[in-house]
């Protein structure tokens, strides 16, 4: 089957789910969407190709978008995929991938021992705060001079105005982290090494 034979197939799927879910007949569904039952019938069952014209008075009268109904079924909007730093030894996996509130990210972090995690190349310092939790392993949190020892089970919350970085201790370590728009992109984007 092709690519473009499978959204067919697809979009098809979803027209008859919707409507269905909707409880609406063919007959109901077609008079919603200027279309003569026979014609939807066709189209539900692959007898008939839908034009784009068609398509969008179907989305509209089912009360969806067309991005909706042609969507591709890749499985990039349901696996969160991790994205390594080789050179920081960090591996991230971002949570909420602009799903949840635009001030906050949540990422899941794997530091190594031998790198040192977010900031840890140079003492960061931006507005705000950071909030983590430790998942497995043990952190040391370097914030101004103090070196804070955080356990698996607990968690730091920080000003970020005071120069920080996270370095993982004596091994690997997981961490929960909540990151402003300002910590997001000073951990999760740091500038280019020269």
């Amino acid at each position: 089957m092709t690519q473009e034979s499978d959204v067919d197939s697809t979009v098809r799927m979803r027209i008859r789910s919707l409507r269905q879910a909707r409880g609406w007949s063919l007959d109901s569904l077609a008079e919603r969407a200027f279309l003569s039952p026979s014609t939807l019938s066709r189209i539900e069952t692959g007898h008939r190709r839908i034009s784009l014209d068609q398509l969008t008075s179907l989305a509209r009268a089912l009360g969806t978008s067309l991005d909706q109904l042609v969507e591709t079924l890749n499985d990039d909007d349901v696996v969160i995929r991790p994205e390594r730093d080789e050179h920081r030894g960090l591996t991230t996996w971002l949570l909420n991938r602009g799903s949840g509130q635009a001030a906050v990210t949540v990422a899941k972090m794997r530091i190594t021992d031998e790198a040192q995690g977010p900031g840890a190349d140079m003492l960061g310092v931006h507005p705000g705060k950071d909030w983590f939790t430790v998942l497995s392993g043990t952190i040391t949190l370097i914030l101004g001079e103090r070196a804070i020892r955080i356990e698996t089970g607990e968690a730091a919350e920080f000003s970020t105005m005071i120069p920080h970085a996270i370095k993982a201790l004596g091994g690997p370590a997981e961490i929960l982290i909540i990151l402003d728009h300002d910590g997001q992109r000073t951990h999760l984007h740091p500038p280019a090494h020269t």
